[in-house]
């Protein structure tokens, strides 16, 4: 993916008279990138994708597209196109005349003006259902709709305010999938916003993950899962089992610390850690901690007993009581191994790779 920046947004606040919506965001996004706007409800993040579209003004800082400043240029001048989460398609229109509505103002001709309504079609999967009236339409047919008449103006970059979030599971999961896929093709950049951790981890090439009107980290979906900033971050994305430790040794970019169940572990230093700091939380994720069936023996192994379980069709969730732990430890075990017929009460051992735990900022 080429480095070449498409948005740059620098010290972008929005207040609301004392209320700040938005606090101090830096933030660059790439030419081509796949990028996510990622946290919970009132976090921040359509506040600044409106923005980026020209809705809406900062109250201190810039945003730049495609090197050019977007200060005073309104949104219907801007080189970006939105797709909200109500479709916002036009009910007394069919599908061809929804798709070329924003064309029509180009001057463009019956026969350039087809050509792309085809082309725009043919990109979202809807060749032939051009004539098709917008209240004949399933959801996900709507929601081709709209991106069609986002693409059709060729933006340089295309906004997604949380697009799937009124599909039921399955049609999500397909309409991610296909979202990806015309990221791909069409090749501009994307920014979505969304409350979804699974569908930003699953379609960005990267994800910035916003609390309180802050950005907390900016990486790539396996490094924010894999390498939180922070117990925030790590709380946010799936689950986590959090351990008090205390700090042992400090050197350089790592630390030492010892836990009453996992002994001692080295890991690196978390975000702003301080060195007179003497105690920290590690974090582990539930699918990192294995069980180990019948003689299967593990470099590192803890022991407990299985105090509750969740069914979940291909995983067994575990929550595992393990003597030295102020908390229970949650588990993920596959089922392909039998982890369903494991019952509450039953003793279990686990193993574990010191790697798989990470320092936490509190």
């Amino acid at each position: 993916m080429p480095d070449r920046p498409m948005i740059q947004i620098a010290g972008v606040s929005k207040a609301y008279g004392s209320f700040k919506a938005l606090d101090d965001a830096t933030l660059t996004i790439r030419e081509g990138e796949f990028f996510s706007l990622l946290g919970p409800s009132g976090c921040g993040k359509t506040t600044l994708l409106r923005m980026i579209a020209g809705f809406d003004t900062p109250t201190e800082g810039t945003i730049a597209i495609d090197g050019q400043p977007m200060d005073g240029i309104p949104a219907n001048r801007r080189p970006t196109n939105m797709v909200f989460q109500s479709y916002a398609i036009f009910p007394h229109l069919n599908v061809d005349q929804n798709v070329a509505y924003g064309l029509k103002r180009l001057k463009l001709g019956a026969a350039e003006e087809r050509r792309r309504v085809d082309e725009a079609l043919a990109q979202v999967s809807l060749s032939g259902l051009g004539k098709r009236g917008a209240t004949e339409l399933s959801g996900g047919q709507r929601q081709r709709v709209a991106l069609a008449r986002a693409l059709v103006m060729r933006p340089k970059v295309l906004l997604l305010d949380e697009p799937l979030s009124a599909l039921d599971k399955k049609l999500r999961e397909q309409m991610q999938v296909e979202l990806r896929r015309l990221q791909q093709a069409v090749g501009i950049t994307f920014v979505l916003v969304t409350h979804d951790q699974y569908e930003a981890l699953g379609m960005s090439d990267r994800i910035a993950v916003m609390f309180g009107g802050r950005i907390a980290q900016v990486a790539a979906p396996s490094q924010i899962y894999q390498r939180p900033v922070n117990r925030q971050v790590a709380d946010f994305l799936g689950g986590m089992n959090f351990i008090r430790a205390n700090v042992v040794e400090t050197n350089g970019t790592a630390i030492t610390v010892e836990t009453a169940g996992f002994g001692r572990v080295k890991t690196e230093k978390p975000s702003g850690f301080n060195d007179e700091t003497r105690e920290t939380t590690l974090g582990i994720r539930p699918e990192r901690l294995r069980v180990l069936w019948d003689d299967a023996k593990a470099k590192h192994e803890i022991a407990g007993t299985i105090v509750d379980r969740h069914y979940f069709g291909e995983i067994t969730h575990f929550i595992v009581d393990v003597p030295g732990f102020e908390k229970t430890l949650s588990v993920s075990e596959s089922n392909n191994f039998g982890a369903d017929d494991l019952p509450v009460g039953a003793p279990v051992r686990l193993g574990y790779d010191p790697d798989a735990l990470v320092a936490l900022a509190d």
